[in-house]
């Protein structure tokens, strides 16, 4: 079996629920990838807007202030995939330019009716996610006739959408969204099916990292979270999850080299 690879969350915004304001200036993003690539990281993913439960939108230009200044450092020192983290389409087609490499985009291209453009002019990676609702109200009462089901309908029809459009369909990466509009029970519900979510044929992103649902099973504060974050980083592995997106690379790097040693014993 092949193991997962790790993104590195690098949360360029000072109210992210997190980490927020740790890494928001060049000097500490930088020292945060080094970190990261000292780890065993596989891709930095560059975020500039929170999206945390009930979160406010941020304007395309401070979006951009945040996120180009650091892309630009991270690419002009380090060869590693960076992901840009974004719905809007022109801070994507700016963090290109400035050397990101991939798109991860959390309304799943839905936002900006510009991103479709941008997609099909270029040839680079997406990721999209499914989230009921928008970071304003997603925890407000989510509801669901079969999370699964439901989840695998809507990227059943945007997968088509991109079809459609010429985009090919290799290019995209699943995210079922953990606390994007779900309840502690679908989010358990999620986990514990995500295998389903391969039949779609495209490869799986999962993004547990710290997030609420973990504290509400163990009582821990965010920052305490990373341990049960890398025991589920362990066990997605089974389900076939291509990437995993956390904050602690190195709990989750032990993780799975404990994984890896476990699969490859007589």
């Amino acid at each position: 079996m092949i193991l997962p690879k790790i993104m590195g969350i690098l949360n360029v915004t000072p109210d992210s629920f997190s980490d927020g304001g740790q890494f928001d200036s060049v000097a500490s993003a930088c020292s945060q990838v080094e970190a990261f690539l000292a780890s065993g990281v596989d891709i930095i993913d560059v975020g500039g807007e929170s999206t945390r439960p009930f979160a406010e939108p941020v304007t395309e230009e401070e979006e951009l202030t945040r996120v180009i200044p650091a892309i630009r450092s991270i690419r002009g020192r380090y060869s590693i995939p960076i992901s840009i983290d974004t719905t809007k389409a022109e801070v994507a087609r700016q963090a290109l330019a400035a050397g990101a490499d991939i798109i991860n985009d959390i309304s799943a291209l839905r936002k900006d009716p510009k991103m479709l453009a941008l997609v099909q002019e270029t040839s680079v990676p997406i990721i999209i996610m499914h989230m009921q609702g928008t970071p304003g109200d997603m925890q407000v009462k989510p509801h669901y006739e079969n999370v699964i089901n439901d989840i695998k309908v809507f990227f059943g029809e945007r997968l088509a959408w991109l079809k459609e459009n010429g985009v090919d369909l290799r290019r995209i990466t699943l995210d079922p969204g953990i606390g994007f509009g779900k309840s502690l029970d679908h989010n358990l519900s999620i986990l514990k099916h995500l295998a389903e979510f391969k039949e779609l044929g495209c490869p799986l992103l999962l993004g547990h990292s710290r997030k609420r649902f973990i504290g509400d099973i163990t009582g821990l504060d965010v920052e305490n979270r990373d341990l049960p974050t890398a025991v589920v980083s362990a066990l997605a592995c089974s389900s076939g999850v291509d990437i995993i997106r956390v904050h602690n690379v190195t709990a989750t790097c032990h993780a799975l080299q404990m994984v890896d040693a476990i699969w490859k014993a007589n």
